[in-house]
């Protein structure tokens, strides 16, 4: 009897299950539903303004998801570390970190494993703004574990690169057309960015910057609306205060303005350096021969030791720099080894100093190994670190009245700035997550020294370069990104008539009554191209029975300048047909066999329909 009613009570919760499930599913297409009735009745405006409202919800949403579970996560795993403790704690979590996160990533997801602003940058160029439906919640799950347990990187990137995974898929679902796509898609990203930080005009900035560099738009009022409902959202659930609220901060000080420029120019270099060390172990961990299992247990390992340390270097750092600015570093130091050596003056200095250069060690090993972050938090992080390092220089100099608070703040921007290569977005980024608005003017000026030492050293930021150079992403210029978009297969026109080195003038003829190209090519036993007639050349002779008698086709033909393949770019080609002067180039496959002719109509016209697509 107690199994009949056990097998009772089971069979009654599969029916419920089953009955909750559609209509659960019923709700669902039924607001779908709702949501094509509302676009075939409202503008495009209307439509996009809407858009950008639910967008902008769902993004700021999955935000506050991702903050939520790394804080429960550190919660569980921190509770009262003492140092007697720290040696097991930093040498066990950061390395679980990046070899789960691996795990997940090989088990779950196939490997696919591509992270970051540069993935989304390629999929607006190269793919028509059609982003993954998996990276709705990838990158959530991937970073959560990763900077949870302690990897040193930001979750500002995943949480971006996860709205614009559901703005992409929101229009991709409302059948809206590569613009609109692609304008939601960065409402998403913007919305994330919002929800990050409670910025609102700095996940704008972030659209506008990064985004949608080289993408012609005239719309951006649903980005302003899908970035004020995700920060909003974040506020509400959150209750979060002002995140970098300090207390000892300084009005802004005309007299001051010397040890801005120091400052600015301190970060521009740092900055630098940040991207070049980032870039090479990018390329290290690219290189080795190792497995992706073993190459996470490799930078787990180097991530334990570094946090060991320098415990500041776990985490995303936030909490170090709200320590240290509200005067507490003596607690900063305690809880490493540099508390045995804390009443030297210079201890202090040194530490700062060793944080700011390992920082990007950290933050490199922790994403190129296997981990899942961004470089916001730890560019901020540094930037605070840094800003604080050379105000303490200052101190011990013998110099008064250092605003050391001001100057960790703007450092945050600097380092920002030259390392995203995104001034505006460092400035109101920093400004409305510090209330710092009267500090405008430093945030600027060392914002703008920062960016153009950055780009003196390289006009396009290096974490873009690689994919830039292959034209793979779209850059500020405008007409370059639409002829990106142009393969040299698509140009290929094999249509045209060809003929052999060894036949006869009347074997031509006959091509020439037939065909309808004023160009034909020469071929030989292995179908190779050996030279091209064109009816300018055989007109004078088709009339002339005693001329044409003694003709031959190799007397004809004229030779090619050029013999273009399937892999040139489009650029490359573009040079050939200005060098040769001709309007056709025949192209050739892998093993020389002739497969048709490229004209510049056939690029011009593609460049005309992609100008009506892409502006």
């Amino acid at each position: 009897m107690k199994r009949f009613n056990t097998i009772k009570k089971y069979h009654s919760f599969l029916r419920y299950k089953r009955d909750f499930t559609k209509y659960s599913v019923k709700k669902v297409f039924s607001f779908e539903i709702f949501i094509h009735w509302l676009k075939g009745k409202l503008s495009r405006n209307q439509f996009l303004l809407l858009s950008g409202v639910l967008v902008g919800l769902t993004s700021g949403m999955a935000g506050v998801l991702l903050k939520s579970l790394v804080g429960y996560i550190h919660y569980i795993i921190t509770g009262k570390v003492h140092f007697a403790d720290q040696i097991f704690f930093y040498i066990v979590f950061p390395f679980l970190g990046i070899v789960l996160t691996t795990t997940v990533v090989i088990v779950f997801f196939n490997g696919q494993d591509r992270k970051g602003i540069p993935a989304i940058l390629y999929e607006i160029a190269q793919n028509s703004s059609l982003v993954s439906s998996v990276k709705m919640y990838s990158q959530v799950i991937q970073s959560a574990i990763t900077v949870g347990l302690g990897g040193s990187a930001g979750l500002e990137s995943p949480i971006a690169v996860t709205g614009a995974a559901i703005g992409s898929n929101f229009a991709k679902r409302y059948h809206l057309d590569y613009r609109n796509r692609t304008l939601l898609l960065a409402a998403g990203a913007t919305a994330g960015i919002a929800s990050a930080f409670n910025a609102p005009i700095a996940g704008v900035m972030f659209a506008f910057e990064i985004l949608l560099t080289g993408v012609v738009f005239t719309d951006f009022v649903p980005l302003v609306v899908a970035a004020v409902c995700g920060s909003l959202l974040s506020k509400i659930i959150l209750n979060e205060d002002v995140l970098f609220h300090f207390k000892a901060r300084n009005e802004f000080n005309y007299n001051n303005l010397p040890f801005y420029m120091v400052l600015g120019i301190g970060c521009g270099l740092y900055a630098r350096y940040f991207v070049i060390i980032s870039t090479r172990i990018e390329r290290f961990f690219k290189s080795i021969k190792l497995s992706k299992f073993n190459k996470a247990m490799l930078g787990g390992a180097i991530l334990s030791l570094l946090c060991l340390l320098l415990p500041p270097l776990f985490g995303e750092g936030y909490q170090t720099i709200k320590d240290i600015t509200n005067g507490h570093i003596a607690g900063v130091l305690n809880n490493s080894f540099f508390g045995y050596f804390s009443s030297n003056t210079w201890v202090p200095v040194v530490f700062l100093g060793l944080i700011c250069l390992l920082k990007v060690f950290a933050t490199a090993v922790t994403i190129h190994s296997g981990g899942n972050g961004g470089n916001f938090a730890p560019s901020l992080f540094a930037g605070g670190i840094l800003g604080c390092f050379i105000a303490s220089l200052f101190t011990l100099s013998g110099i008064e009245n250092v605003p050391e608070t001001n100057l960790i703040l703007v450092g945050m921007a600097g380092v920002m700035s030259g390392v995203m290569y995104a001034p505006l977005t460092a400035v109101f980024l920093i400004a409305e997550s510090s209330e710092g608005y009267d500090l405008f003017i430093p945030l600027m000026i060392v914002s703008v020294i920062s960016y153009l030492i950055g780009r003196w050293f390289s006009p396009i930021s290096p974490d873009l370069k690689e994919l830039a150079g292959q034209g793979k992403i779209f850059t500020r210029e405008h007409d370059k990104n639409l002829l990106s978009r142009i393969q040299t297969e698509d140009l290929i026109e094999n249509d045209f008539q060809t003929v052999h080195e060894g036949s006869t003038p009347g074997e031509l003829l006959e091509l020439v009554k037939t065909g309808k190209r004023n160009l034909i090519g020469v071929i030989n036993e292995r179908g190779e191209l050996v030279g091209t007639i064109s009816l300018d050349d055989l007109r004078p002779h088709m009339f002339n029975a005693d001329a044409l008698s003694t003709l031959t086709i190799k007397g004809l033909m004229r030779q090619p300048p050029v013999i273009i393949s399937p892999e040139n770019d489009i650029f490359s080609i573009i040079r050939l047909f200005d060098r040769s002067g001709v309007w056709y180039l025949p192209a050739a496959d892998s093993e020389g066999r002739f497969i048709g002719f490229i004209s510049k109509s056939a690029i011009l016209t593609k460049y005309r329909q992609l100008l009506k697509t892409y502006s």
